[in-house]
């Protein structure tokens, strides 16, 4: 009865990321690569990601920092930036990313400035989300390991 209940607690934490529009089907593909042999995958890909972004807002925030910007580099950053997101189907970052590099297109500073507050909210939204989930799934020692002792983000 107990394990019934788990699978269904597992089941909701990962429909309400879709329904949310947090995860797209790539998520799903990345879900689909998990196997016996590699019990972690999903959250070894999703520690990658955590990284690489982090590192990418350390970047993104120095440039935003240098007057006059350079939006050729910040849309450079952005472009990894959602390239990452992408990879692990992270929908609303990507989205958000989209719309940082409408903006640099358009040298719109202050634009810029307010997509990069969204970029960050929905990365930090979509990582309070995917840890919830992983805690209540099966195999979730790597995911609390790196990711939920790593505040840094």
């Amino acid at each position: 009865m107990e394990q019934n209940h788990i699978k269904k607690q597992i089941n909701s934490a990962r429909n309400s990321l879709f329904q949310q529009g947090y995860l797209d089907e790539q998520f799903i593909q990345l879900e689909d690569l998990q196997d016996d042999a590699n019990p972690n995958f999903v959250e070894e890909i999703v520690t990658l990601f955590y990284s690489d972004s982090t590192r990418l807002i350390r970047n993104i925030e120095t440039a935003l920092d240098n007057y006059p910007l350079n939006f050729c580099k910040l849309d450079d950053y952005m472009h990894q930036f959602k390239g990452s997101s992408s990879s692990i189907g992270a929908k609303k970052v990507k989205e958000e990313c989209s719309q940082f590099q409408e903006c640099c297109k358009a040298r719109n500073t202050q634009g810029c400035i307010a997509a990069f507050r969204q970029v960050k909210h929905e990365h930090a939204t979509l990582k309070r989300k995917l840890e919830t989930y992983f805690q209540v799934s099966p195999s979730n020692s790597l995911y609390n390991t790196h990711i939920i002792s790593r505040q840094g983000a």
